[in-house]
């Protein structure tokens, strides 16, 4: 039994969501993939998945083991590059994600920088504001910021961001300066939904501290949210690289710098393997030149 031929037939069903769509991109014919399937999962002993005379789903035990085929054969094809002549010159596809905003002040254009020394590359840019499983979604690596929480990843740490209190000089000119943080709970405060509760967080002698906070407006971009503090709706709590050039620039100012919580780690993150394609290693570089010393 070719158990890796199995194993790549399992796959590009995943991926292409039937059968007839795998033996297009595997360039083999149906029955050959219907044989293929069959046999891996006597092999295995259980049904990857469920099938229909309209869908095909896997299954719980075929989403484990997608994951397990996917580092296997990523590893396989790592192998096998490493003997080749050509393995020091990066080649093929490498699919990124980052965060919405961060990429697209940052991670971008270190991709252009990356492409254009790298001809032989090809690159999947995928910005999206929720954290990924990178080896079930199919990534190579991503940008991530905050604390890695998944041992199955590696990560390397490439600079640091602090979360921010801002508002804008005439909202503080009106409302006055705030000196502590409880002095939120009667202010105005733009609140953004796809990070923050019902409370914002801040450091008091080394303890944690968290502030009921409210107000008439709230957001789901972080976009919006700069816009409305720079409008002088309220204070609003961002990340320190979203703020940055309002604040460069005199529309927006830091508050309660003295309470912010510690700073948040910015990584490049990766699956564990054994040995990472030569794209990966010279993004992994890239970012980590464009980043230098990153701290705001």
């Amino acid at each position: 039994m070719d158990l890796l031929k199995h194993m790549r037939i399992f796959v590009a069903i995943a991926d292409g969501g039937s059968l007839t769509a795998a033996a297009q991109a595997l360039d083999t014919s149906l029955p050959s993939v219907v044989r293929g399937l069959g046999a891996l999962e006597t092999h295995l002993g259980v049904r990857l998945f469920n099938r229909s005379t309209r869908r095909i789903a896997l299954t719980e035990e075929g989403r484990r083991y997608l994951a397990d085929c996917r580092q296997l054969l990523s590893a396989v094809q790592d192998a096998e590059a490493a003997v080749r002549a050509d393995v020091s010159e990066p080649t093929g596809l490498l699919r990124i994600t980052a965060p919405v905003l961060f990429g697209q002040m940052y991670v971008a254009p270190a991709v252009n920088r990356f492409l254009a020394r790298h001809a032989g590359v090809k690159v999947e840019l995928i910005l999206l504001d929720r954290v990924v499983s990178l080896v079930e979604e199919g990534f190579d690596a991503a940008i991530r910021i905050g604390a890695l929480d998944d041992s199955a990843l590696v990560a390397q740490t490439l600079g640091m961001v602090r979360q921010v209190v801002v508002a804008s000089p005439d909202y503080l000119a009106r409302h006055g300066r705030p000196t502590h943080p409880r002095e939120l709970r009667q202010a105005e405060c733009v609140r953004f939904t796809g990070n923050h509760g019902p409370h914002w967080c801040f450091m008091e002698g080394g303890r944690r501290l968290n502030v009921p906070i409210d107000g008439r407006l709230s957001v789901n971009l972080v976009a919006l949210g700069l816009a409305a503090c720079r409008d002088g709706l309220g204070f609003g709590s961002f990340l320190s690289y979203q703020s940055a050039p309002d604040v460069a620039r005199g529309a927006l100012e830091i508050v309660l710098a003295d309470f912010e919580l510690p700073p948040r780690p910015i990584s490049v993150i990766y699956p564990h393997a054994r040995l990472l394609p030569a794209r990966t290693r010279a993004f992994i570089a890239t970012m980590r030149e464009a980043l230098a010393g990153f701290s705001m």
